[in-house]
This record gives structure tokens, C-alpha cells and sequence, in this order.
């Protein structure tokens, strides 16, 4: 079988999740390979996801390992047997990977919740807002990479539109609610898309107010994508060198907690509703 020529986020998981199954059984790479019949390069193979890995290899791995967590295994499995290529794919060579892989990561999600203080959240971003953030990027982009970047950010949000859209919930600062990137024409257009949107089946927009209020954050963006179980959650946190993959379980602990205590001092839906409209009012 050959190699794949490119593995994203999603295919790795499935290598990362087998190699802590074996770890957590306390076998050595080399105990696996002897227990399935195989070499210990194909174990290296599988656990790096060099090479693609079946469901039914998966289930044979998982028994070997005494995982008895079958909802686990079976979201795995699942992980494994999906072979469908993404629309994101089409952008493999025009745009950078995590780009993709956070497009991948919120199409299976089963629940999002991100958090921004200085930005709205881009599934919520109108096209002109995107395009003037896009224009502030440094290194700067050429105006080609820029529509790459807004018409991914656009499709990005399909999910949002579904029969049975991802349950997405925003905890937003109100300070990004007063940026006006692109200008106040832009801005109110931006506003004015966020009170609609939020009015919307499944969409819980959340403003975290100017009063005082103190709450845990680095100012970084966050986006924690549920998986089918807790353990397959991943948290993808956006800094100004690129955005990092987290999956392990004391820190996803430790964004739930976080994205927690946002929620529990943010204003409801309906308040805020109420705070952006009069924020696009005054504009």
C-alpha cells in the first residue's frame, strides 16, 4: 500500500489514539507487532499513519490492547472506514494545512464552541469583514490568496446551514464587537449579520461585556470541536505563529473549564442580541 500524500489532522488522530491504546495497555511496539503477526515497522506505520489503516484493523488492534471502551473503539473505527475526500481538499495547494485541517476538524464535529475577544468568530464573519482581516495579515497576502482564504472561510461555514447544522456556541468580548476592521460601513454590515445569525436554530451567541468582569484567557482564539466521545474532543488554539492541535485529555480538561467559566459570566442570548444591536446603533 503506498504512503499517503497528505494526512490530515482527522487520518493522524486515528495513529495517535491507537499508539495511547497500546501505551495504556502497557505493550511495547514491539509486543503489538508480535501479538497481531505483523513487523514492528507496520505498528510505527499505523501509529505515525504513514499508511492507511482499516476499521477491521482498528477493532483487531483495540482487542488486542483490552480496550474495553466501545464507543471509543467504535469512533475510531468509524474514523478509519471514512474515506470521503472534503470539499477542503480542492484548496490542498493553495492554502496552508491547518487551514484545512480546522475546516475537516468543524465538518465532524458534533458540537463547537470557540471563544474570541478581539475578533468574531470567522463561521460568523461576513465576507467584507473577513477580506479586511485577511488584508491586515503579515507576512501581507496577494489579493489572489486572500479570495482563497475568504471563499474557504465562506464554505467553512456550511456547517452552520444544515438540515441538522453543528450546535455552535460563541462566547465573544465585547471589545471585538466594537473593532471596526474595514471600516464603520463594514462593521455595522458585520453587526447587523451577527443579530440575524444569532437568531438562528442552534446558533448561541454569547458577549462577555465591558463591566468589570473577570474571566480566564491569553487573548488567543479558541475553537473546541466535541468529538463522538469525550476523548476524541480536539482544541485548536489560534496565535500569531499559526494555530496548534490539542487533544490530550488534562488539557481539553483544562479548555472545558475555561470555556466554562467565559460562558458562566457572559450575557444570555437574548441580552446579547440586544448589547450588539445598540453597539451597531450607535455606530
Amino acid at each position: 500500500m503506498a504512503p499517503r500524500s497528505a494526512r490530515s489532522a482527522r487520518r493522524r488522530r486515528i495513529g495517535i489514539e491507537l499508539r495511547r491504546l497500546r501505551e495504556r495497555a502497557g505493550m511495547t511496539a514491539v509486543e503489538a507487532a508480535s501479538a497481531l503477526g505483523t513487523s514492528l515497522a507496520q505498528i510505527s506505520n499505523i501509529e505515525a499513519n504513514r499508511f492507511g489503516v482499516s476499521a477491521d484493523r482498528v477493532r483487531t488492534l483495540a482487542h488486542i490492547y483490552g480496550c474495553t471502551d466501545q464507543p471509543l473503539v467504535d469512533a475510531i473505527a468509524e474514523m478509519a472506514a471514512d474515506r470521503t475526500r472534503g470539499w477542503w481538499e480542492e484548496y490542498r495547494d493553495t492554502l496552508p494545512p491547518r487551514l484545512l485541517d480546522l475546516a475537516e476538524l468543524e465538518h465532524h464535529a458534533t458540537a463547537l464552541r470557540v471563544t474570541q475577544v478581539i475578533n468574531i468568530p470567522g463561521l460568523l464573519q461576513t465576507p467584507e469583514h473577513a477580506r479586511a482581516l485577511f488584508r491586515e495579515v503579515v507576512p501581507s497576502l496577494r489579493p489572489h490568496e486572500i479570495e482563497y482564504r475568504i471563499s474557504h472561510r465562506i464554505k467553512r461555514q456550511a456547517i452552520l446551514y444544515r438540515e441538522q447544522p453543528v450546535p455552535y456556541t460563541a462566547i465573544v468580548h465585547e471589545a471585538a464587537l466594537r473593532m471596526q476592521f474595514g471600516g464603520l460601513e463594514v462593521a455595522k454590515t458585520q453587526l447587523d449579520h451577527l443579530t440575524e445569525i444569532s437568531q438562528q436554530p442552534g446558533i448561541n451567541l454569547r458577549v462577555i461585556p465591558f463591566d468589570g468582569t473577570s474571566f480566564p484567557t491569553t487573548g488567543h482564539a479558541v475553537d473546541y470541536a466535541h468529538g463522538p466521545v469525550t476523548a476524541l474532543d480536539t482544541v485548536e488554539v489560534d496565535t500569531a505563529h499559526g494555530s496548534e492541535l490539542v487533544d490530550a485529555a488534562g488539557q481539553l480538561e483544562k479548555y472545558r473549564l475555561i470555556l466554562d467559566r467565559m460562558e458562566k459570566v457572559a450575557l444570555k442570548p437574548d441580552t446579547s442580541r440586544d448589547l450588539i444591536h445598540r453597539i451597531a446603533q450607535n455606530l
